[in-house]
């Protein structure tokens, strides 16, 4: 079994529209509107699957989606129904086993039962059976968005895995052996900390992705002050203890959200939740200064791909960016 890297040629991204007014609050409909674009800029290179969690929703989609003139056949709008958006993190990952899709459905609990999750959880399933693939259904706690991998490495960090609001029975050596089984890697590469806001307890794709076999990208922040400069530098002495060649871009400048319990919230702002599509890297931007050395950064490592900044703004506000929002599935010999 093995779990392919995200820049291997897609058969399709699959994603949720966001209908939740309790995460997007009154930036929901100017989510959408960047949902949309983002689904327009996927769709010219792949099919893309969303859930709808109905057809009033899928009403107000299909005018989304024609405001930015996304009406390509490669869109293919399912009534599934979820609590939020986060496709990345419930989605069943689509691997290839013995040369044949395979769909492997890992437990979700909304990132240690922050949320509600039983909808979500259900999704995964729905997926490989929407997909026509044979799956199993592991129990074990596990999100997308906590793992990247290059094929044969791959990365997480210690204060999302090792949570005891996962899987407390699960040593590290236990998690280890999970993704050498499952995934197919022979070597695990541990961060510390993720980045301030991030309620998932620290993804690995808001700080550091594989952007080629050999190349990692990580983010870094030049400011001594800010909360993120310590455990960012931290993760960046690990990284170069590795045989990988190493890239930092910068972090965006903060960015804040009042929510109705809690103001002045720092968001998980970061270039690194960019989506490697078969024709464009979209990327996650703040209408910052650090915007386009980022974008350059990136546009640099991905030659065969065109780079394209994307205000982010109002889907950050759900803690979330475009690698949440979607879950790719590879071509395999298979899949139709």
């Amino acid at each position: 079994m093995k779990l392919l890297p995200e820049w291997y040629p897609h058969h399709s991204t699959w994603t949720t529209f966001p209908q939740n007014p309790e995460t997007f609050f009154e930036y929901l409909g100017e989510a959408q509107d960047v949902f949309a674009y983002m689904v327009k800029l996927i769709s010219e290179g792949e099919k893309v699957y969303i859930n709808v969690d109905n057809e009033i929703q899928k009403s107000k989609l299909i005018k989304k989606l024609e405001k930015y003139k996304a009406t390509s056949s490669n869109i293919i709008v399912n009534i599934i129904k979820t609590n939020d958006a986060w496709h990345r993190d419930y989605g069943a990952f689509i691997i290839s086993k013995n040369g044949n899709p395979y769909g492997l459905k890992f437990k979700f609990n909304s990132w240690g039962e922050k949320y509600p999750y039983e909808l979500d959880d259900k999704v995964g399933e729905k997926m490989c059976q929407i997909l026509k693939v044979s799956y199993e259904k592991i129990n074990v706690v596990l999100e997308g968005g906590s793992i990247d991998t290059n094929g044969t490495t791959l990365l997480t960090t210690e204060s999302c895995l090792l949570n005891k609001n996962r899987n407390p029975n699960l040593t590290k050596r236990d998690i280890e052996n999970l993704f050498k089984h499952y995934f197919g890697v022979k070597r695990i590469v541990w961060l510390k900390d993720g980045i301030v806001g991030d309620d998932t307890d620290g993804h690995i794709d808001d700080i550091t992705r594989f952007v080629s076999e050999k190349t990692i990208i990580t983010a870094i922040e030049t400011n001594e002050k800010d909360e993120n400069y310590k455990p960012l530098k931290e993760n960046l002495e690990i990284l170069k203890q590795t045989d990988f060649s190493i890239i930092t871009i910068p972090m965006p400048e903060p960015q804040y959200f009042d929510y109705p319990d809690l103001k002045g919230y720092r968001l998980p702002a970061s270039y690194a939740n960019f989506y490697i599509t078969n024709k464009y890297v979209i990327v996650p931007i703040f209408d910052c200064p650090q915007d386009k050395e980022a974008l350059d950064i990136i546009q640099s490592v991905f030659i065969d791909r065109k780079v394209i900044g994307l205000y982010a703004y109002p889907i950050i506000i759900g803690l979330g960016a475009f690698h949440c929002l979607t879950m790719n599935v590879p071509k395999i010999s298979g899949l139709k």
